[in-house]
């Protein structure tokens, strides 16, 4: 109603400027064709404008106003009529804007997946990421974030469903971080667990709170800031974590505690670990990355103790990563983590080189040298390349296997 009012409005201040102009051509008893020579316009086309069904630019008024002696009256009726007309236009712009994403929005609606299938959906990617590359998932975590997000904003949804969709979301915001750390960017991952946190509190999800704590802590471990990925897992533990979350946040401070030196506090959280599994009851309410296998919490382990220096630590990181990999390959498949169990050969090639085993090393880690390229993820190539590192010391100076394989680590690292 309002729009058409504006068209209304638009049109009479047309016709108004159009009966201006006549009443001063018939005021001068000029005849449409003594104007149209003055103005050097077409008859009838004055004709139109003065019947109102065209609307002449600024410089047939200014002229017009000029031949006719209106000292600015017919200028003034033109800018009125023009401002009238853009109030118009932008009107008739804004209903076909409002129009187009209202066909948007009935479309969006019946294309929507029910909240049921938003959350099968959400739960396929997360176990899906276990065995594809990070990018595709970045897309596809995107997409249904969207449809959680657009829910959310339009109010979509019954009052008990409201947590439902906040721990859906969070889950989606947890896909989003681990892919972003994947692919090397933990200020991006740090966004996307940040807000993966917020959507766990408005759930209320005591263990997906404690699962982006402990991704909070993980991606402070990748900054190599221990302090502040103590401090996660401390929050996370303080907040009553439970479950499988609680296992995986111990191991992240167990994790910590290794790359600040701490052999006794490393080893002492990861026994702790050891004996609550043994003693949990149920497994985790969500599967892929959201849940913490036996194999996951041996690679953990594997993945802690390789930053000690102690021959023991090297000893049980070998035993804890070898586990873990002989576990994914005995298990259904379904929760196998290829990066992870891909990284756990990585670990159990360091350790290997901490206690001098050139050739279990080069074995170790022959089917990750191996990967294509879009598997080979920042956390991959960052620890390869600490093999590199340690192939690099004077204990295998001179030793051509070492020599070797250091060779083909770095050729793996620049070409990734």
């Amino acid at each position: 109603m309002m729009a058409q009012e504006a068209g209304t409005a638009g049109q009479s201040r047309t016709a108004d400027f159009g009966g201006t102009l006549r009443a001063l051509r018939v005021g001068r008893e000029w005849s449409l064709r003594d104007l149209a020579e003055k103005i050097r316009f077409n008859r009838g086309y004055i004709g139109k404008v003065e019947q109102g069904e065209k609307f002449p630019d600024r410089q047939f008024a200014e002229l017009a106003d000029r031949a006719l002696g209106a000292d600015g009256s017919l200028l003034a009726a033109w800018r009125a009529a023009s401002e009238e007309r853009q109030k118009a236009l932008a009107a008739g712009r804004m209903l076909a804007v409002s129009t187009r994403d209202s066909l948007k929005m009935i479309a969006a609606a019946e294309e929507s997946m029910e909240l049921a299938d938003l959350e099968r959906a959400t739960n396929e990617l997360s176990l899906a990421y276990l065995g594809a590359a990070p990018a595709p998932m970045l897309h596809a975590a995107v997409e249904l974030r969207s449809d959680a997000l657009r829910r959310l904003r339009s109010r979509q949804y019954r009052p008990n469903e409201l947590a439902d969709l906040y721990q859906i979301a969070g889950r989606l915001q947890g896909v989003l971080a681990y892919a972003a750390l994947d692919l090397g960017d933990s200020a991006v991952a740090m966004t996307h667990a940040d807000a993966a946190l917020v959507c766990a509190e408005n759930s209320g999800d005591r263990e997906l709170r404690a699962w982006v704590r402990g991704t909070q802590s993980l991606i402070s471990r990748f900054d190599s800031d221990y302090e502040k990925a103590l401090a996660f897992v401390a929050d996370g533990l303080a907040h009553r974590a439970t479950g499988v979350s609680r296992l995986r946040l111990l191991c992240g401070y167990a994790q910590c505690h290794a790359n600040l030196g701490d052999s006794v506090g490393s080893n002492i959280a990861l026994d702790q670990v050891q004996r609550e599994r043994e003693k949990l009851n149920r497994p985790g309410s969500a599967s892929g990355i959201f849940d913490f296998s036996e194999a996951k919490q041996h690679y953990y382990a594997g993945s802690s103790l390789v930053w000690l220096n102690g021959i023991s630590d090297a000893d049980r990181a070998i035993r804890e990563a070898s586990e873990a990999i002989r576990l994914w390959e005995c298990g259904s498949g379904d929760d196998r983590s290829l990066d992870d169990e891909s990284l756990a050969r990585v670990y159990q090639g360091t350790a290997y080189l901490k206690v001098g085993k050139l050739d279990e090393a080069a074995a170790a880690v022959r089917p990750v040298l191996d990967l294509p390229s879009e598997r080979r993820i920042s956390w991959i190539r960052k620890r390869v390349g600490r093999m590199a590192d340690m192939l690099g010391a004077s204990r295998f100076a001179g030793v051509r296997e070492a020599e070797s394989l250091r060779a083909q680590i770095r050729h793996f690292v620049e070409s990734s």
